[in-house]
Order: structure tokens, then sequence, then C-alpha cells
């Protein structure tokens, strides 16, 4: 007899009957949800020792009575099992032994297969349509040895179910007509006692009807339902036809199965019969365990999986590890093997874990990634018809309690989730993201209706907890000890956690909330905690004020600079409301204007005064030539400059008034610095008499002054002067700030200028006195020495003292010096050149002297340039020395390579201008001259003309000795006279090709009674003649018109 399971009443243990349940009312039947209390915060994991041990009972029980092979990640061995359970539950070995032997004593439940037959597919078609009308039969066999692969076994199985199984623990599906393909979707419980020698047994038949011969043949479609027909027409009227069968060992299946089988037929005809698909699970029915007989399913379960996880998430924490929501082989198996044998539904179960987890989540820590399963698991089976009220309180007080614990997170997320472990942020972001998830169920909307919307609580969650944090910030800060100072402190590092809160919450939290929720984290809290910083920095400044000591002014700048970094996190102005009570905050701060900048002042000079008062003016390095309290001078400035960056005070005129207050100290101390160091530097050299040491310090000294000027300099761009011009061109008057601020600045710039000249001065003068000594000297040696060895001393002299000061002085300060020595060493030059004019051996050693002088100054590009070398005073010098260390001859040659440069700069022809063709043939040495004419020339008798001739010599005649000039004829009263005349000079062609070699043409206008006048000079320079240079003898001669040249009288021509 079969009986539903739905019904109440108990059934024999040893019956073999099934409860037809159909899949669709299954899930309406489940064991009920507990009652729960109306409190919203969870009941504790923790169980009382009574509960504790019947649920310990609970769990032996599931592992000594499962049943089926186990799925391939849990654990197969029950000893393992059984450990695991005792160290989960912390049971000692004794109370382990008693409790394991207790359960062996219990009464064994009823075992069951729990049997679905979903669907088959590809069935033989047995009507005479094509199609079948299947049904199924299915039991279990009970008793039937299992011998694997024996004849008697493959008999077996092919045998039909009515021959192996009883009539009455035979049970039958719905017959689905004309199909191929039926769907039943019918399940069964099916009763056995041993899974070892038990088998299911399922067959597919085709249900046959009695029918005419008229009606089937009204079906015919083809030959094949005709021999359908002569078949049907000699069987027994209303036999059903087989279409296979399925036949497995209970010991075969897993727990849970869910496969397609082969349906196997009697015989061999058809082998290929088509599939079945079929669900099974072994299930229990009266467990003897007490907390099976007096509490529901469902909630023994839930407290199993609580005691369980809360195991597994202890042993992770003791170990130093987080439990990344997995659960431990031995767990998965227990709670597994406990939800089939109790039959609890995915739903329930979904359900037992979000309860379970949600309310364990609230206590131990573990990832809240885990709750996302249930939650995806609960609305996807969501229907809300299939719980009652009770249970429908249950899980709404779940989603109140889990929204109210998360947003408590949340309000503390800056404690909870410190950056300072590496995971936090992604653990705030899970968290939120369960519960957006969790609010978005249709069982949240449906279960919790009156909730608020997410984003506006966690809005308002965050708001309290920002509120909250700043009041903790504000107690943990709270002085010991009472007074202005510490209250300026406690204040100070109060706005500082601030503003290091509000970076964090801009870099990362703001993604993180943004990202989930669209809440703009960082907005709400810089808008939050401003207004509250702004109160407490207002009520201070009010108690303070009055007395603004250099402590207190002290205190009060490091709280202006905190300020500002915190009102430049502020939001744009498009993304808040109002006025921000942090604006203009800078003019609570005016009264402890004056106390900053004394402090600043008096702070830099006490380090000047400390820093020169060490120094011992020795240089860093070879490379830096500067002493120590030139650095310290540098630093000094450069935190000045930094304390106006970080004042940066907005009133644009105020700001112009605190940077020339800047200016000024800066320059201040700069001449200040000059003075001190000038005055170290006496004091180390006091009552020593090793010069070179002075001279050392005191090229320390110049070169500080040096790295002091190029600091100064550098104000213009520290201190930003191009962005404050544009700021105050509306307030200040045109060229105010040019007035004021470079005015500062270049005089304190020229009054170091004034003291590095000074003390380079100094360091030229000690040298002065030797270089003028040994050019002295020069002058004097015994005419026997060449000038080059007589010039020895002087270039050694010179070589020692000026490697000397270029170690010693950095290159502004060396050349300033090599171009003091230059000009003194002109001066001595010039001077005794003068006194030496008639002596030619001097000169020529001054000459050479002033040749290896200007070569040592410019010292290959690293000494002065040669602008600066070749001033006026040295060309005259140079020029001066080369004549009169020239001989006559050199003179001579001087003179007419100058005149040969006059006439070929001459372009004018207002003296007149001689024509002639000249060539020179080289195989006879003859210089040809053809003299054409003569024009223009100035009419030098008193009649108003002249009567010219032209003069014909070449000159050097020291170059020519044999040959005597030449004249033209003259020509009477003619200023334009054609004299065409030809003269030849056999000459040879090397003192031709010398520098001076010219041809001189004198016109002169001939006077009867007195000496002949001049009219002009003409050079052609030999040179330049065809023919002298090259092999072959010249062609066609051009002609060459030179213009006359007067020389001036007393007139220098080199």
């Amino acid at each position: 007899m079969a009986t539903l399971s739905s019904q109440p009443r108990r059934r024999p243990p040893l019956s073999r009957q099934a409860i037809k349940i159909r899949r669709r009312r299954v899930r309406d039947l489940k064991d009920p949800l507990p009652h729960r209390a109306q409190e919203i915060e969870p009941p504790s994991h923790h169980l009382s020792p009574e509960e504790r041990a019947l649920l310990y009972e609970e769990a032996l029980y599931t592992v000594l009575y499962r049943l089926g092979q186990p799925e391939p990640a849990h654990v197969g061995e029950s000893s393992e099992l059984l450990r695991y359970l005792q160290e989960a539950f912390r049971m000692e070995p004794e109370e382990h032994q008693r409790l394991l032997r207790q359960v062996q004593e219990l009464e064994k439940p009823i075992f069951c297969l729990k049997a679905t037959v979903k669907q088959a597919k590809g069935i033989l078609g047995k009507d005479v349509s094509g199609f079948s009308d299947p049904y199924c039969l299915l039991g279990i066999e009970q008793g039937v040895g299992v011998p694997g692969g024996s004849p008697g076994l493959q008999r077996r199985q092919k045998a039909v179910v009515r021959h192996t199984i009883p009539e009455e623990q035979i049970h039958r599906t719905q017959v689905i007509t004309q199909t191929l393909n039926p769907v039943w979707d019918e399940t069964f419980i099916l009763e056995f006692e041993d899974i070892s020698n038990a088998s299911f047994h399922l067959d597919m038949w085709d249900m046959d009807t009695v029918e005419s011969v008229r009606q089937k043949l009204g079906e015919l479609t083809d030959l094949h339902g005709l021999r359908r027909i002569f078949k049907e027409v000699r069987k027994d009227k209303g036999q059903d036809d087989f279409l296979g069968n399925v036949v497995l060992r209970l010991q075969d299946l897993r727990c849970r199965e869910d496969q397609w089988y082969p349906l196997e037929p009697c015989t061999e005809t058809y082998p290929d019969r088509g599939q079945c698909h079929l669900q099974f699970q072994f299930i229990h029915k009266r467990r003897a365990t007490a907390a099976s007989r007096s509490q529901p399913c469902y909630t023994v379960h839930l407290h199993l999986l609580q005691q369980l996880v809360s195991h597994e998430v202890t042993q992770h924490q003791a170990g130093s590890t987080s439990w990344d929501g997995l659960l431990s082989p031995q767990a998965a198996t227990v709670l597994f093997l406990h939800s089939t044998q109790k039959d609890l539904s995915d739903f329930h179960r979904s359900m037992a874990q979000w309860l379970a987890y949600s309310r364990l989540y609230q206590s131990l820590e573990f990832p809240s990634s885990c709750l996302l399963y249930p939650i995806t698991s609960i609305e996807y089976q969501w229907i809300q018809g299939r719980l009652k009220a009770e249970q429908l309180e249950e899980l709404a007080a779940s989603f109140s309690s889990l929204l109210a614990y998360g947003l408590s997170l949340i309000r503390r997320f800056r404690s909870v989730f410190p950056l300072s472990v590496p995971d936090s942020p992604a653990r705030l972001q899970s968290l939120l993201r369960v519960l957006v998830q969790m609010c978005k169920m249709k069982a949240f909307g449906e279960v919790c209706p009156e909730s608020g919307p997410l984003p506006r609580l966690v809005t308002e969650a965050l708001r309290t907890g920002t509120t909250e944090w700043f009041h903790l910030k504000q107690q943990h800060h709270q002085p010991m000890v009472q007074g202005m100072l510490e209250a300026g402190k406690a204040l100070l590092s109060l706005v500082q956690d601030i503003t290091g809160d509000l970076h964090q919450c801009q870099r990362t939290w703001n993604k993180i909330f943004h990202n989930v929720l669209k809440i703009d984290l960082f907005s709400m809290a810089f808008l939050e905690l401003q207004w509250l910083v702004a109160k407490r920095v207002q009520d201070h400044i009010a108690v303070v004020s009055g007395a603004v000591t250099p402590e207190m002014g002290e205190s009060l700048f490091q709280l202006y600079i905190s300020l500002k970094e915190l009102y430049q996190l502020a939001p744009v102005p498009s993304e808040r409301d109002g006025v921000l009570a942090l604006e203009g905050f800078h003019q609570w701060f005016q009264p402890a204007i004056p106390s900053w900048l004394q402090k600043t002042y008096s702070v830099a000079l006490a380090r000047v005064q400390r820093a020169v008062q060490m120094d011992e003016l020795v240089p860093l390095g070879e490379l830096t030539k500067h002493s120590t309290s030139a650095v310290d001078l540098s630093t000094c400035f450069a935190q000045i400059s930094h304390t106006a960056q970080q004042l940066d005070w907005p009133d644009p005129e105020e700001a112009f008034m605190i940077t020339v207050k800047f200016v000024e100290d800066t320059c201040r101390l700069a001449l200040v610095y000059c003075s001190l160091i000038k005055a170290r530097a006496r004091e180390l050299s006091a009552g020593q008499k090793d010069q070179g040491q002075a001279a050392n310090r005191l090229c320390v000294v110049v070169n500080d002054m040096e790295q002091l000027r190029l600091v100064i300099g550098k104000l213009p761009t520290q201190l930003a002067w191009e962005a404050l011009e544009q700021r105050v061109g509306a307030v200040l008057e045109q060229g105010q700030l040019q007035n004021t601020l470079h005015a500062q600045l270049q005089g304190a710039l020229a009054g170091l200028g004034h003291e590095i000249r000074t003390g380079v001065r100094t360091l030229a003068e000690q040298l002065e006195v030797g270089i003028a000594k040994h050019i002295q000297k020069l002058v004097g040696i015994k005419e026997s020495v060449l000038p080059e060895d007589a010039i020895l001393p002087l270039m050694k002299f010179l070589e020692v003292k000026l490697c000397y000061m270029n170690t010693n002085l950095v290159q502004e300060n060396f050349s300033s010096l090599l171009t003091l020595l230059w000009t003194h060493t002109l001066t001595v030059l010039a001077e005794v050149a003068a006194s030496q004019r008639s002596c030619p051996l001097a000169s020529k050693r001054l000459k050479i002297a002033l040749q290896n002088l200007e070569i040592c100054f410019y010292a290959e590009g690293c000494g002065l340039p040669p602008e600066a070398l070749h001033t006026a005073t040295f060309q005259a010098l140079q020029r001066g020395l080369e004549l009169q260390a020239a001989s006559s001859r050199e003179l001579i040659q001087k003179y007419f390579c100058s005149r040969i440069q006059q006439q070929a700069e001459t372009t004018s022809e207002e003296l007149g201008a001689v024509t002639v063709k000249a060539s020179y043939r080289a195989s006879e040495q003859k210089l040809h001259v053809e003299l054409l004419s003569a024009s223009s020339l100035l009419p030098l008798d008193s009649n108003g003309s002249s009567d010219p001739f032209v003069q014909l010599t070449l000159e050097p005649r020291h170059e020519f000795p044999e040959l005597a000039p030449r004249e033209t004829q003259k020509h009477k009263k003619d200023l334009h006279p054609l004299f065409d005349e030809t003269f030849e000079f056999l000459v040879p062609a090397e003192p031709c090709q010398k520098d001076g070699a010219c041809l001189l043409l004198t016109v002169l206008d001939h006077d009867t009674l007195g000496a002949d006048d001049l009219e002009g000079e003409a050079f052609l320079p030999l040179r330049s003649v065809p023919g002298l240079t090259g092999t072959e003898e010249p062609g066609d001669v051009p002609q060459t018109r030179l213009p006359l040249t007067y020389p001036a009288p007393n007139a220098r021509m080199f």
C-alpha cells in the first residue's frame, strides 16, 4: 500500500511501499522555519551545553548512517568525519566516546531512496502512428546477491519489474500519450533495508488500449505501421509493449545523483532504445535522535551549520589567517549528508546558510562575500507564498539585523577598516556590495517594505560616523595640562588628523562608495568636518589673540598652514551648497602676522650668527670652494622662502607688504653675513705670520659672498614676484612693486658686489707687487740672455700664483681677479716700455713678455676672453713695442706694408689717380710697367695748372739696391696727362714677393726755380702683378687705376 509522504501518520519500518510526490507540491511541503523573537539583534551562535550535546548527537547519527558513495571532493572515511566533529564541538575524548556509544544504541532510521523520474528521450515508437504512450514502473528489489558479471545477474537485470518485485511494491508514473520524448517529473520515496543487496528497477512500457482494426488503419501512415498492425493482431488484446528498463545497484549510487541512463532491452532487438533522466537522493525517515524528534529539520540544520562555520572561522584565526569562505572537506561532507538525509530543499538550505552566515558575520570575522551566494540563491528561488508568517518574520529580522550591523560598520569604517590592514578597502567594498545585493532582492522588498533607500541610509550613517569620529579625535587630543599653548598643539594635531583622513577619503574611500552607491563620501565628510573645525579654531583664536607670544605665534602659524592645506581640499563650488565655514579663515590670523615675521627673522639671524661662528673658512671640497657658513646661509634663505610660500597670504595688498618684509629681512641678513664673515676671517688670521693662510681665508670669504649673491638673485623666483605682480596689479600703483622690491634687491646686490670687489682688489694688490718687480727685473738682465729666457721668472711667478687663485676662487671671482691683474700688468708694461724707448733689446723682451702674458691670461679659453684682453691699452702697447723692437729695415718694410694697406682702402680720387699696366716675365726676370696716364690732378702752380711727371721706384730700396728710379716726360700745364710710356726693371722674382715690396708711383709738379711739388703717391703691390706667382707668361694685362694718396703730416702709419 502506498501513501503520500505528506501524510503525517507513521508507517511500518519494513514496508516497501513508496510515496509518490509531485515535484511542484514538494516545494510547498517542507518543514516550517522556527519562530523567533521580535528583537533585531540576532541570537548568539553559542549553544548551551545541553543544546550542544543534542546537536552533537545529531551530527554523529548523520555520519554513522550515511548512505551512498561520497562526492568527489568529500571525505569518504567516517572515522575522519568523527574526529573532525569531536574537534569542531570541542568534545573531550571520554565525552565523545560516551555520546558515540549512545548514538550507536539508537534505533536505525528508515532508509529511503528518493527517486524522481524526470523525462525520457529517443524512445521507441510502438504505435501505428510511430509514437508511444509511455509510462514507467519502478521499485527496489531487496535481498538479491550481486556477484558482478555473472550470467545470472545479466539475465536478472533484463527481467521486467513485475517479474522481480511484488506487485504491491511496484509504483507507476502517469501515461504520456503519443510522444517519443515524454516528461513526467514525478518523485517517489522508496524504502529499503540494506543498501548492499538492494537494486533499483525501472521499466518503461507503451500503454495499449483495445481498438478496432478500422481505427488502426485510419492511423496508418507507412508500411512500417502496417507491420505494427499485423504484430498487434498476433498479440493479446490490451497487452502493453516493453520499451526498455534501467537497473542500478544502490551501493553504486552517490548520495545525490542526477544523470541520463540508457534504456536497456530485454533482448538484442532494437538495442538503442533511448535514455531516461533520473534523480536519486538517499534520505532518512524516523531518525531516532532527540533533536530530530523535537525540532524541525530546518532548525537543526541551521544550528549545525552555525557550529561548523564558527569552528572553521576560529581555526583560521588561530592560524593567523583569514577564512576565505570555503568549508573544509570534512565540514562540507557533514553538512551535505545532513541536508540530504533530512531532505531539505535547495531553498531551505540557502535560507539556513543565509541565516547562519548573517548571524555569524556579526560576531566573527570572515569575508562578507560569503553572504553573496545565499543572497543570490534565495533571490533565484524566491516565492513568498512558500513561507509562513513566522518564517517571513525571521527572514525580515535577519535582513534588518544585518542592515543595521552593516550600517554600524560603515559608520565606524575608519576604525573597522583601517588602511594599515592591506585588505581593508576590499573588505569594505565587499560589505557594500552585499548590502546592495540584499536591498535589491525581491525578498527584501517584500518582507522589509518600510526600509529606506540604501544610499540614504549609508549617507546618514557616514555623516553620523564622521561627527562621532571628530569628537573621538578631539577627545583623544585633549591635553593633559590645561593651557593656551597645549590647547593650540592639541587643535593642530586634530586638524592634521582631519586633513589626513580627508586625503584617505579622497584617494581610497570615495572611489569605493561612489562606485558601489554613487555616494560622494569626500564632499560629505569635508562639509561636515569643516564646520566643526572652523568652530574650534575660532574659539581658540578668540582666546589667544590678545597675547601672541613667540611660542604661541609659532603654534598659530602651524595651525594656519594646516588649515590652508585643509581648505585646499574643498570641493569645487558646483559640488557644494552655500559658503564654507572656512571661507576667509586667514583673516582670523591677522594679529599673529607681525609675530610670524619677527620670528622668521630672529631664527634666521641666530642661525647665520651660529653658522659664521662655527665656520673655519675652509673650502668644502675641490669643486665646492665656499665654506660651511655659505651652505647654512643658503639653507636659511631657502627656509625663509619656504615660509613665504607656506604663508601665501590670500589678500593681495597684505601679501605685497609681507613680501616686502621678507625681502627686506633677507637683504639685511645678507649684509650682516658679510660683516660677520669678514670679522671671522680677521679673527682667525690674527697673530698668524703665514700670509698664505690669510690669502686662503680671503679667497673663501670672497667665494662665500659670491655664493650669497647667487642665492639673493633667486629671490624673485623663490618668492614668485611675477604671480604677486599679477595679483596686486589692481591694488597697487603702477611701478610700485618695481620701485620697492626690485630696488631692495638691487641695493643688496650692489652692496654684495662692492664687498666682493673689495676682497678681490685686496687679493690683486698682493700679486701686483710681484708682477711689477719681475717686469722691472726683465729689462735689467744681461744682453747675453735670450728674451725667451729672460721672461721665465715672470711667467713662473704668474703660473704659481694664478693656479693658486684658480684653485681657491670660484670662476666669477677668479675672472674678476684676472681682469684687475691684466689691467695692472698692462699699465706696468707701458710705463717700462716708455722708459726703454731707445733700447731695442729691452723693447723686444717686453714685446715677448706681452705675447706670453696674453697667452697666460687667456689660458686656452679658461681665463679672460679675447675682448677683455685686447683693450685699447693693450693694442697701443703692442704697436709701440713692435716699433721699438723692430730694426730700420723692418720699420721701412712695415711702413710700406701700411702704405699698401692704405692704398687698398682708398677709394676717393680727390688727389687724382694714375693708370698703369704691370706684368712680370719670369723667363726674362723683368718687370714690365706701362704708365698710361694720370687724371684729376690738383693744380699746384699759380697759373691754376701743373707740370706733372711721374717718378717710378721699386721699394723698399734695400730690397732693390741696384735699380735706379725712373721718370716719365714732363707735361706742361696738364691736369690730365697722357704719358703712355713703358719701363722695364731687371729684377728677380724673390724680392718682389716679400711683404711691403711695391712699385711706388710719385706724381710731382715740376718747378723750374725750386723743388718739385708733390701731387700724390700710389703704391702697386708687386705680389699682385700678373706672372709673378705663376710659371706661365702673362697674356692680356689689365689696367690698374690707383687713387693718389698723401701721408698726413706727423701721422703714424703703424
